[in-house]
């Protein structure tokens, strides 16, 4: 299990590095993350019950680094955040309701049994089974009733290795401190440490290796390099959002303009855009100016569609992109962006929260009723000029109106989304649309892009295998063997 002295350490880019490399060597691999929290979430099936669930879409990466199918049980607990103080709760696939951050820590430990259960039903079969923790276990604050660190390896029997973060400083006061404030019992599955994000020549933190090592009595597993190829993959969560360089457009290409929303979701739909050569994606962050010369507004999906709604109106970005369209610019919601792009949002049964209805940019004749059950499929869907392209639902909420009688896409021979009738503003409730390499040329090729880019998925496996082999190089991977064969 790789817990880290922090959030954002790399867990997450690591264990999906090490299930590549082992998986290369032949090894059965499986990944497990026993609690989760991200709006980025990926649809996965449940053997268990024969239906579609979600899970954090790392998870779903570290399956695909195995070249396994993604399962419910890889992500047991998974909280998706619709406020500032609360979040959606899903147990093995399933939303069993919403808690706030004070009354989850009083109902965590009821799901260590289904936790168990899912990491059984994991390690069935496999040879290796690779854990990722969340947060720091040296957040003893959040330790009684935890499922989600030493809580977890203590009551499955899972060695530990501790993940310290070089890049943002403090690395060595990070694990001796971790090493300090633990209690002798949550101390005892940890087997050593290693330090991700090192820039520069690593022999020269000899020194602070030995450091970390005379405090704690932990070995060194290594150092690892900073990954540029980590790049290329998908993020787990909004932070990387922010920390993302703002990309500079050059003449000629294609200026694509997302605002960044508080509860945006599945955001990785933007990565085949962001690779693509002749677009430039302008993410506007709160305070920022709009960019006023774009040709595509790509509205993304959220977790929280109305109060995003209501936060994208307080920057005055409904007025930029009314504008916008005016101008004769085109328009792309998905999901949440689908639903604000249309006339009416209700509500009535308060699934996202106390406001039951608000009027949307009315950029598309539908309105939207959040009504569950929650969607959740893999779809193959049939877009323009009859190109297929795989995506994936994961929504609440139905729309329906007169420009749903001109659909985005098929599936499944039903017509899915909502075009104009000037054909400029498109709604879809498809993620994962730009992944498809020949429809998303298509559909770049219409807005003039004339490059053709990688393939996505071609990128993503090469980014993966290049980790492999940068982990394979830099870590003591007989020594990380030996401790999960001790077990």
């Amino acid at each position: 299990m790789l817990q880290g002295t922090g959030s954002d350490v790399g867990k997450s880019v690591l264990v999906a590095g090490l299930c590549r490399l082992f998986a290369n060597r032949g090894l059965t691999v499986r990944p497990f993350k026993p609690q989760n929290m991200s709006n980025n979430a990926a649809v996965a099936w449940n053997p268990s019950v024969g239906e579609w669930g979600e899970i954090g879409r790392a998870q779903a990466l570290q399956a695909l680094a195995c070249r396994v199918a993604p399962s419910v049980h890889m992500n047991p607990v998974l909280l998706k955040p619709q406020s500032e103080t609360g979040s959606q709760v899903v147990v093995q696939g399933r939303v069993v309701g919403a808690a706030r951050g004070r009354d989850y820590q009083a109902l965590k430990a009821r799901f260590l049994p289904a936790v168990l259960d899912s990491f059984a039903e994991v390690s069935a079969g496999a040879d290796l089974v690779l854990v990722e923790g969340a947060g720091s276990p040296a957040e003893i604050n959040l330790r009684a009733g935890d499922i989600a660190n030493m809580g977890f390896a203590r009551a499955a029997g899972v060695p530990v290795v501790l993940v310290g973060d070089i890049d943002r400083g403090g690395v060595i006061a990070s694990l001796v401190g971790t090493h300090a404030i633990l209690p002798e019992e949550d101390r005892a599955p940890i087997r050593g440490f290693l330090i991700n994000k090192f820039r520069g020549d690593p022999t020269l933190f000899a020194e602070g290796l030995a450091a970390v090592t005379r405090f704690t009595g932990w070995p060194s597993f290594g150092v690892v390099p900073w990954a540029p190829e980590t790049a290329r993959l998908p993020a787990e969560d909004s932070v990387a959002l922010d920390r993302r360089p703002t990309q500079r457009p050059k003449p000629g290409d294609l200026r694509v303009a997302v605002p960044r929303l508080p509860h945006i979701a599945n955001f990785d739909d933007l990565d085949p855009l962001l690779a693509t050569p002749g677009v430039c994606v302008a993410l506007v962050r709160p305070g920022e100016p709009w960019p006023d010369d774009a040709d595509l507004v790509l509205l993304p999906g959220s977790k929280a569609t109305i109060a995003d709604l209501t936060a994208l109106r307080g920057e005055a970005w409904d007025r930029a992109i009314l504008a916008h369209h005016a101008r004769g610019g085109h328009v792309l919601g998905l999901c949440g962006g689908y639903q604000m792009l249309g006339r009416r949002i209700l509500d009535p049964d308060g699934v996202e929260g106390d406001t039951r209805e608000a009027d949307g940019l009315a950029l598309l004749d539908v309105e939207t009723r959040m009504l569950g059950p929650k969607t959740l499929r893999e779809v193959e869907a049939i877009g323009h000029g009859g190109i297929a392209f795989p995506a994936y639902e994961i929504h609440m909420g139905q729309s329906e109106g007169p420009d749903r009688a001109r659909p985005f896409a098929h599936v499944a021979s039903q017509p899915e989304g909502a075009v104009s009738a000037d054909g400029r503003v498109c709604g879809t409730y498809l993620h994962g649309l730009f992944s498809g390499d020949r429809w998303r040329e298509a559909y770049l090729a219409g807005l003039g892009v004339t490059k053709p880019g990688r393939s996505h998925q071609g990128d993503v496996e090469e980014a993966l295998d290049a980790l492999a082999a940068r982990l394979e190089a830099c870590l003591d991977i007989a020594a990380l063997e030996r401790i999960a064969r001790a077990r």
